[in-house]
């Protein structure tokens, strides 16, 4: 797929790497990807359809992912609002005031943020496998973990496959390149489900690509630090949100169970639901890209 434009842009003092694609003059969108994902996240065929569709396309190596520059966290910590800035700063380095805003897991709790905070930058608001960005699922993750019964107020917590996944990984030996793609294939085949076939050699590119193309691989992890931060400014009430908002998500998300979709559609004022039937927590599935770029393009006629 050619780019048409590559360049680092500045947040709060560090270098983001970004990629656009399409006509400068055409409605732009954001894509926000989740948890220690790079720009890559998005896959070529999704990007392709919103291009084709009339759409300019930017995409971005979080903080700590890619080719962008990596946080000390633990001398300097960050939370989801540091990360929107992130996103405040790609849209700025390219000259847009206000984008189409699609997010990804933590890519969806991030435009959220922008959608309640930053409103003036959000034309239209599409989340996919996302829950609520307030809703606070370590209560829930402790719970299963322990064995515990679920508390009848929680979002339902991961799927036993994932949970049991997560164990056998963390034995897993993740010296050498080929150990670290080994491991994190494992992780995206359960992300995937069980119903949509899984396309390994896409989601095997996926890795390698991502482990090559950063400088300290290990340093995405800051995002799950990041991500479980429950400041107040995520706690804000949903029902502030004026942007025409999609909740896109699959009915066999391991990770994040159909409820959390439900839940954050239940929130937003005029939310559509669009339940993407076999869908797991992953994109890896023959075809799937291209259908949720043509459910983005039909949310963005606007």
């Amino acid at each position: 797929m050619d780019c048409a434009e590559s360049a680092f842009v500045t947040s709060a003092g560090l270098r983001l790497w970004t990629e656009r694609f399409g006509d400068p003059e055409h409605p732009a969108i954001l894509l926000i990807m989740g948890t220690a994902t790079p720009a890559i996240g998005w896959p070529d065929a999704l990007v392709e359809t919103l291009v084709g569709g009339g759409r300019q396309v930017l995409r971005f190596d979080h903080r700590d992912t890619g080719r962008s520059d990596r946080v000390d966290f633990a001398r300097h910590p960050y939370t989801l609002a540091d990360m929107a800035g992130d996103a405040v700063a790609v849209l700025d380095g390219y000259g847009v005031g206000a984008a189409h805003v699609v997010g990804a897991s933590l890519g969806g709790a991030i435009a959220q943020w922008l959608a309640v905070h930053r409103p003036e930058r959000v034309r239209t608001l599409t989340t996919v496998m996302a829950g609520p960005m307030g809703a606070d699922a370590g209560p829930a993750w402790a719970r299963a973990l322990a064995g515990q019964a679920p508390d009848p107020g929680d979002l339902p917590p991961p799927a036993p496959r994932f949970l049991e996944h997560l164990a056998a990984k963390a034995a897993m030996p993740r010296t050498t390149r080929e150990e670290h793609i080994a491991a994190d294939l494992e992780t995206w085949r359960v992300l995937n489900g069980g119903v949509l076939p899984f396309d390994e050699p896409a989601a095997r590119r996926f890795v390698a690509d991502s482990f090559d193309r950063a400088s300290d691989y290990a340093a995405a992890a800051n995002h799950d630090l990041a991500g479980r931060r429950m400041t107040d400014d995520r706690r804000v009430p949903l029902s502030s949100i004026t942007a025409p908002t999609l909740v896109l998500h699959g009915t066999e998300d391991p990770l994040r169970p159909l409820p959390h979709g439900e839940a954050l559609a239940a929130q937003v004022p005029g939310a559509r639901l669009r339940t993407v039937p076999g869908m797991g927590h992953a994109f890896f599935s023959p075809g799937l890209p291209r259908r949720i770029g043509e459910l983005v393009l039909e949310h963005t006629m606007v």
